[in-house]
């Protein structure tokens, strides 16, 4: 993400990097700009200046500046907009967020043309085989996710989770919609985990809950709001078939997923009934974030028909599409390979694609290719691409 950061930075003259609250986007920001201002406005001596005297707050920083927390003073933007104009020079401003709507609809009204938008998730797989005493065992890696701050300080995950989740559900949920029963919340949110990889049902959350379906979608775009979770659509292309048009559900770290599920061990996850949806998010997850991470579009969706065939994911570019099916199993099973290969010729066959491509991703280590597919352990999916 650096390269991506600096890249941009030399084409735009502003760069806003989302992300969800500890996800590193602060340390990335000042380490990849290390002799620019920085402001965080979170500290509400700095927000009271920029939201009463904005002017005032920017003259500060006549060679521009990274301010955190963009939305917190969402008035600068449209300031920052006049002086980026006039002296029309790439990377003035570097703005972080972690509320996606609220950065988005300050940009959408004054910074629109002007910014590029990065978005910086939790580290991916590859990022933390670069701490020494990072874990090289999968279900240590799918209990641990990716918050730097638990691998820089080694700190205990359940203890770090809980006060995340505490923080994330008093202090970023509240600034975004006014929550009175944080506990009914807080069953949604757990409800949700329930229901990663798998159709998000509004009408089945809602009734789980006890809740509205309105509210339901209400709740769940400010989990998407705030990079919790993200969904997925489904990729539509006329074969022939009716499919299903409910997108899926993930979350974007598993450490957090697995510790709403109750996990408090690695050891669980191997006996836990929703182990395969765990191994399912984390490399969903983890091929997202190498495309974000890029400064690309995911372009990534999943394919199901009425009668409930499905492929994990589909990546889409150009004329060329990859057909990916993800297992679980640490023992390659001839099934696994089923759909893949009844549906890729179907693929071939639509208008304008070119070539199709067939990867397994399975939870064991060796990866011997199988009739044109090509198979990848879970532990090479860093360097997969």
């Amino acid at each position: 993400m650096n390269k991506t950061l600096h890249d941009v930075a030399g084409r735009y003259p502003v760069v806003t990097v989302t992300g969800p609250r500890q996800a590193g986007k602060s340390t990335l920001c000042r380490m990849a700009f290390p002799h620019t201002p920085y402001v965080t406005l979170e500290d509400p001596v700095a927000r009271a200046q920029a939201v009463e005297d904005p002017i005032a707050f920017l003259r500060q920083f006549p060679d521009g500046a990274v301010l955190d927390e963009g939305q917190r003073a969402p008035e600068l933007f449209s300031f920052i907009q006049g002086l980026v104009d006039e002296r029309a020079k790439p990377g003035q401003f570097i703005l972080t967020g972690s509320q996606h709507l609220g950065l988005t609809a300050a940009i959408s009204q004054s910074l629109a043309g002007r910014t590029a938008l990065l978005n910086l998730l939790p580290l991916s797989f590859d990022e933390i085989g670069r701490f020494p005493e990072s874990s090289h065992d999968l279900y240590e890696t799918l209990f641990t996710g990716g918050y730097p701050r638990i691998h820089d300080q080694h700190l205990p995950v359940a203890e770090w989770l809980a006060n995340y989740v505490g923080t994330y559900l008093e202090r970023d949920v509240r600034q975004i919609i006014n929550i009175g029963d944080m506990l009914t919340l807080q069953r949604f949110l757990g409800v949700c985990a329930g229901r990663s990889a798998q159709l998000a049902n509004l009408s089945g959350l809602a009734s789980d809950v006890g809740v509205a379906e309105n509210t339901a979608k209400s709740w769940l775009s400010v989990l998407e709001a705030t990079f919790i979770t993200f969904r997925m659509a489904p990729l539509y292309r006329n074969i022939n078939k009716r499919l299903v048009k409910t997108p899926k559900i993930y979350f974007n770290d598993t450490g957090l997923l697995c510790f709403l599920l109750g996990i408090r061990s690695p050891e669980q996850i191997a006996q836990h009934p929703l182990r395969g949806a765990i191994f399912e998010t984390w490399c969903v997850s983890e091929l997202r974030k190498r495309r974000l991470n890029q400064g690309l579009t995911p372009d990534m969706y999943f394919y199901r028909d009425h009668k409930g065939e499905e492929l994990d994911l589909v990546i889409e570019d150009g004329t060329s599409l990859e057909l990916i099916e993800i297992k679980s199993g640490q023992t390659i099973a001839a099934d696994f390979f089923a759909t893949i290969e009844a549906l890729a010729p179907i693929f071939a066959r639509q208008p304008g694609i070119a070539d199709v491509k067939k990867t397994m991703i399975y939870g064991g280590t060796t990866a011997p290719s199988r009739g044109g597919t090509r198979v990848i352990g879970w532990a090479s999916l860093g360097s997969y691409g």
